[in-house]
C-alpha cells in the first residue's frame, strides 16, 4: 500500500535526514577526538556514523517523492526506534562505559531520535487511507 506524503511527514523525514547526517558527519570525522573525550570507543562512533549515511539518504530520497510504501515508512520509524533501545541498552548492559559526557551525548542523540519516531509515527496516522 503506497501513501502520499505529507508536508508534514515531508519536514520530519527531512529534518531528521539533516540531524542525521550532521551525527554521521561528527562520528565519523571526530571520532578520533569525541572517543577519548565521552569515554567511548572510537571504531564505535565511526561505524555508528558510517551506518546512518545510507539512512539519511533514503531520508532524503522519501522527503522528495509525492508518495512511499507505508512498510517502508514504517520501516523508518521502526529503526529510529531500535536506534533509541539500542542506545540505552549498550549503556544498560555494560557494553561501553562512557563518562558523564558521554551518557550525555548517547542520550541526547536517543532522545532526539525518539523525537523523530514519534513524529514519523504521528505524520503516517493522519495520512490518508487509500480508497
Amino acid at each position: 500500500m503506497t501513501l502520499a506524503i505529507s508536508a508534514f511527514l515531508r519536514k520530519t523525514l527531512l529534518v531528521d535526514a539533516f540531524v542525521s547526517g550532521a551525527a554521521a558527519a561528527l562520528m565519523i570525522t571526530g571520532a578520533g577526538l569525541l572517543g577519548p573525550f565521552l569515554n567511548l570507543p572510537t571504531a564505535l562512533l565511526f561505524w555508528s556514523g558510517l551506518a546512518l549515511v545510507p539512512f539519511v539518504a533514503l531520508l532524503f530520497m522519501l522527503a522528495r517523492r509525492e508518495a512511499a510504501p507505508r512498510l517502508l515508512l514504517v520501516d523508518i520509524v521502526l529503526v529510529n526506534a531500535l536506534w533509541v533501545v539500542a542506545s540505552f541498552a549498550i549503556m544498560a548492559v555494560g557494553l561501553v562505559t562512557p563518562n558523564i559526557l558521554g551518557v550525555l551525548f548517547i542520550g541526547a542523540q536517543a532522545l532526539a531520535v525518539a523525537l523523530f519516531a514519534i513524529l514519523q509515527f504521528a505524520g503516517l496516522r493522519a495520512a490518508p487511507k487509500p480508497a
